[in-house]
């Protein structure tokens, strides 16, 4: 049975001590082992590399999400193992996967096949508890907050108008909307407010854009809470709160060591999905590996109209980091189903759909290009159903635009499946470093911003909202964070904010439901269409097929 979770567990695994070591140089005095294949790496080490001069960074991301799946975490690790192969220093920087998905819909989030990371079931479920930290410094500020309101509100907040909800860390729908504080004035004071999903707190937020504590410290003292009833913004700096949620998060800032199935180290640190939050891992994990190694592989969730656009026009921009290169990750299957194909037929061969649904690849290679300022190289995530014709249609139709699209084999073969594309990439990043471009600048308006994002990235007409939100848009621009990006939070399936419009959706009016500000984090959140920043679970969930057989060891986990 060649199924994840038994091609991980017959991996030879290298202590993380002596990988990390023998691999990059560290001293195992700076490493926080939790047992024997993981490890934290330590402040003080952080703080030593800062001299180091930068490898280079390679950003993974991929075209529209489908339900047959892409494999953009499968052909980041690949890719990692693939430039080691071929003799190059490499690192991998991913993020740590939720608990949510793992039991929803999704599966784990530690790559497939032989391109995964491991310990795979440590990483996908509770791993270091980073996401544990992450809930409970969000909770004790939920506390806090009902506290000050329960012994006589001193700071006037409106309970109406409080905006920090509870999270858990799994796909819970009947959690959405909830009234606290009922059973007397012992209980508290009545409320309604509601859950999230760890991976779109604004806690997960700081901590995958914080530099260090203290600067980790400072964000969350400015979190908005909720509102008096004139207005005025109550943060957790007014609560007192940012210093007993800075003690919860001290361990939680360290960025994780593990490794792939062929020993390539590897940096897994936060957790936000790029549907609903900024979909990165952390800078810190990302900036460290790139001063441990000459080549960093790293990703960004969902499709480049989601985490890649976030990576650049957020983290980019927030931290100074500069891909060099951005591998887009493509599937025969998935252009077949954006073709009009049903999940049934994509086994077969189809090169009508196949041709209809090149515009959504093409869209994305467009504002690659063209909006983001940076080279692009197709990664062909090769499954066993695809035909030599269809492979070298995607090919000889991306050849046309002067754009290579390699066919890789990672998932069955690991390292040795990607080597042309480890070839390719290095190929690339010898040539002159690009410059970088933003969708929008920081001078422009959050209407704008939110405007740009839409009309360049999605293929909107127009952006529209209701009265109200309007409102508060031009409320937070008045109140001086006109200058904060905009992270969108809308369907990954889509171009649209309908996750049915398959293709390359254009022309289509681009609702924003309502808007919140992420002031720690330093961004607007603003949702479109139907999208929930807590998930519900599917009619038939992963959980159904997790268990412990009779020796003990977990099964079904992917």
């Amino acid at each position: 049975m060649n199924d994840d979770i038994t091609i991980a567990r017959n991996a030879k695994l290298e202590r993380i001590s002596e990988l990390a070591e023998q691999r990059l140089g560290i001293d195992p005095a700076d490493l926080e082992p939790y047992g024997h294949y993981k490890a934290k790496l330590s402040a003080d080490l952080i703080e030593d590399l800062e001299s180091r001069p930068d490898g280079k960074l390679i950003l993974v991301t991929a075209v529209t999400p489908t339900p047959a799946g892409e494999g953009k975490t499968t052909t980041t690790v690949g890719l990692g193992d693939a430039l080691n192969k071929i003799g190059k220093k490499a690192m991998v920087c991913v993020r740590e996967p939720s608990l949510g998905p793992c039991f929803g819909s999704k599966g784990g989030g530690a790559g497939g096949g032989y391109a995964q990371v491991a310990p795979m079931e440590d990483i996908n479920l509770h791993f270091t508890g980073d996401f544990h930290a992450v809930s409970l410094a969000h909770n004790l500020l939920a506390s806090l907050v009902d506290n000050h309101i329960h012994f006589g509100n001193a700071l006037n907040l409106d309970v109406r108008r409080i905006t920090w909800k509870r999270v858990v860390d799994l796909n819970d729908r009947s959690l959405r909307n909830i009234t606290i504080g009922l059973g007397g004035t012992a209980h508290g004071v009545p409320r309604e407010t509601g859950y999230d999903i760890v991976a779109a707190s604004e806690i997960m937020a700081i901590l995958c854009l914080s530099t260090s504590l203290n600067d980790m410290r400072e964000r969350f003292s400015r979190i908005i809470v909720g509102y008096t009833r004139e207005g005025k913004a109550v943060t957790a700096g007014d609560l007192n709160a940012q210093g007993a949620m800075t003690v919860l998060m001290k361990e939680a800032i360290k960025p994780n060591m593990v490794q792939t199935l062929e020993n390539t180290p590897t940096l897994v640190h936060g957790g936000p999905f790029a549907n609903i939050a900024h979909g990165c891992n952390s800078a810190l994990a990302t900036r460290t590996a790139l001063k441990l190694a000459d080549y960093v592989v790293t990703e960004a969730g969902f499709g480049a109209d989601l985490g890649a656009e976030k990576f650049i026009d957020i983290k980019c921009r927030k931290t100074g980091l500069r891909p060099s290169a951005i591998v887009l990750v493509a599937t025969v299957r998935a252009l077949k189903y954006q073709g009009g194909a049903e999940l049934p037929d994509l086994n077969n061969e189809d090169l009508d759909a196949l041709k209809a649904g090149m515009v959504n690849l093409d869209r994305h290679v467009s504002n690659i290009r063209n909006h983001y300022g940076m080279p692009v190289i197709v990664a062909m995530n090769r499954f066993g159903s695809d035909t030599d014709r269809e492979i070298q249609f995607v090919q000889d139709h991306m050849a046309q635009q002067g754009v290579k699209a390699v066919a890789c084999e990672h998932f069955a073969k690991g390292g040795a499946g990607a080597v042309e594309l480890a070839e390719t990439v290095v190929e690339q990043l010898n040539n002159p470093a690009p410059e970088l471009k933003f969708v929008y600048d920081d001078s422009d308006t959050l209407w704008r911003k939110l405007g740009k994002v839409a009309e360049k990235i999605y293929g909107a007409s127009e952006v529209i909202a209701d009265t109200a939100v309007r409102r508060k848009i031009e409320k937070y621009q008045e109140d001086g964070y006109g200058h904060f990006p905009v992270c969108i939070a809308k369907t990954q399936y889509s171009f649209s904010t309908d996750p049915k419009y398959r293709g390359a959706a254009s022309g289509h009016v681009f609702k924003v439901r309502d808007v919140y500000l992420s002031a720690g984090a330093e961004f607007l959140v603003a949702l479109a269409g139907d999208m929930m920043t807590m998930p519900g679970l599917p009619r038939k969930p992963a959980s159904d097929h997790i268990d412990i057989d009779e020796n003990g060891e977990i099964v079904g986990l992917s």
